[in-house]
């Protein structure tokens, strides 16, 4: 998997969705007008999760293509560094499909998205576990009662994979502050994580999990959080 750049005009598009970028090979960088001096908290505390792959650049002139010849500049700096790594430019300015097209005649993978959710995720998502083998049938499980039988057949057998709870801890550990704090939220940054391919009975027994383990506990829709 490839290392992508995400350099984001900051002065054509203020990204509300940065948390669908979590989890991916990823390394933002900001680029603020010289008069931009604040940065709304939804997406300050998103960015926290990148840690050092997360970066604000505000330029210090003015000028109607100021900022975009900074982005140019950096893309050149980090194309010398990363020559195989990819790139991609969010921002609405058309301005910028020449010197993608030339990019990519120079066998540069770099593209422009007029958000951060159509960059998407799938190709960065936790690899999921294979489908089980056919053959002889598997020997079944001990019989359940009650609510525990209802939460057994709903999730099958083997419950939710293994590698898709790993997946989902190893991604709350990364936010440190920046956990989501509402179910709702919760609920939504795991869709993600997995490129919105899970069933709503999946992101249930997957949640399920996270409470059984004492990954997380709700109480009135708020989410508390204590890490392995």
């Amino acid at each position: 998997m490839k290392t992508e750049f995400i350099l984001i005009d900051f002065e054509n598009v203020q990204p509300k969705n940065m948390i669908a970028l979590v989890g991916g090979l990823f390394k933002i960088k900001v680029f603020l007008g010289a008069a931009q001096s604040k940065i709304p908290l939804e997406m300050a505390r998103a960015l926290q999760a990148f840690g050092p792959d997360a970066e604000y650049i505000q330029i210090d002139g003015h000028g109607s293509n100021a900022l975009d010849f900074h982005i140019a500049y950096y893309i050149g700096r980090l194309v010398a560094e990363w020559p195989d790594a990819s790139y991609c430019i969010v921002s609405k300015d058309t301005g910028f499909d020449p010197l993608i097209k030339h990019l990519k005649a120079q066998k540069i993978s770099c593209r422009r998205s007029a958000s951060v959710a159509d960059i998407g995720q799938p190709k960065h998502a936790p690899a999921l576990p294979p489908p089980a083998k056919t053959g002889a049938p598997a020997v079944p499980p001990p019989a359940k009662t009650g609510a525990a039988n209802a939460s057994h057949a709903r999730r099958g057998p083997a419950g939710p994979p293994p590698a898709r709870i790993d997946a989902i801890i190893t991604n709350l550990t990364k936010r440190a502050a920046a956990k989501p704090r509402k179910l709702k939220t919760l609920s939504a940054t795991i869709r993600l994580l997995f490129a919105n391919a899970l069933s709503d009975e999946e992101l249930h027994d997957l949640l399920d999990q996270l409470t059984q383990r004492g990954i997380i506990k709700v109480a009135d829709g708020k989410v508390s959080y204590t890490m392995p």
